[in-house]
């Protein structure tokens, strides 16, 4: 079956019993936001746009990164289909406003994928995974306007995957360093403006200078900034909870202990939940 082609899913749908459904396609996942975008259905689903769904969209983008964070198959699952559910109400959003389709979206991102891998698709070769990523941006920058790799990125991105995304676009046109030694000896250089720096707009500034070096460093090693940053906020938390969680256990008022014996609580967190 071609990629275009299948089921029509802007025809209009009689509301069904969910049980006489098989809830396994995306059929009916379709026919239940109609319905509840119906007369007679959900009131609350019935007043959301495109606007007022955009937070709801990006608190189940961060919670499917949570799961595959956890390594929990099951959670990612179920916050996958989440994320499915906000394609489907901002599809039929659109076509009762008369926007754009399911349909339109289906072509296009069918479209999209058979022109953007012309070597699966079409006669051309590639060698291997970071010459597809080259042809990738190559064929983006042609069918858009941007006419810079560094125009076209979503401004409300988080900044550090912002910053890897601007990184990783210069560096496939060619301003990189030529090894990581050049990452490091920035990295050093952005150190020591921060501890020259005097007023508060020139140590923001330089901090900010030092975390672009970092996600450049992160970049290098092959880690997502963001994730390892959001990985890392996951383990202070756990470590200072069992930090609270073993003082209360001994007795001792957390907040009044020497920064010494913090530490080795700290240490002993470590241990118990890495």
């Amino acid at each position: 079956m071609p990629f275009n082609e299948g089921p029509d899913y802007n025809r209009p749908m009689e509301p069904k019993d969910p049980s006489q459904q098989d809830l396994g396609t995306f059929e009916a996942l379709i026919s239940l936001v109609d319905r509840l975008r119906s007369p007679g259905g959900c009131p609350w689903d019935l007043e959301q746009t495109h606007q007022s769904l955009k937070r709801n969209l990006l608190e189940e983008c961060y919670e499917v990164l949570e799961a595959i964070d956890r390594q929990d198959p099951k959670k990612i699952s179920e916050e996958m289909g989440d994320i499915l559910v906000q394609v489907a109400f901002h599809a039929d959003i659109g076509k009762r406003s008369g926007q754009f389709t399911l349909e339109d979206i289906l072509t296009q991102t069918n479209q999209k994928l058979i022109r953007r891998h012309p070597h699966v698709f079409g006669d051309a070769k590639v060698s291997d995974a970071r010459e597809v990523e080259h042809n990738w941006e190559r064929l983006k920058r042609q069918e858009g306007d941007r006419r810079s790799p560094v125009e076209g990125i979503p401004g409300e991105m988080p900044s550090l995957a912002h910053a890897q995304l601007m990184q990783d676009r210069v560096a496939r046109a060619g301003f990189d360093w030529d090894d990581v030694s050049g990452v490091l000896s920035k990295i050093a250089e952005e150190i020591g403006e921060v501890e020259k720096a005097e007023s508060l707009d020139e140590k923001a500034s330089e901090i900010g200078d030092l975390l672009f070096a970092l996600v450049n460093l992160a970049r290098w090693q092959g880690v997502h900034a963001e994730d390892a940053l959001r990985q890392a906020n996951q383990r202070f938390k756990r470590r200072y909870m069992a930090m609270e969680k073993l003082a209360a256990q001994r007795g001792l008022g957390f907040t009044s202990l020497p920064l010494g014996e913090k530490e080795k609580l700290w240490q002993e967190a470590k241990r118990m939940v890495g």
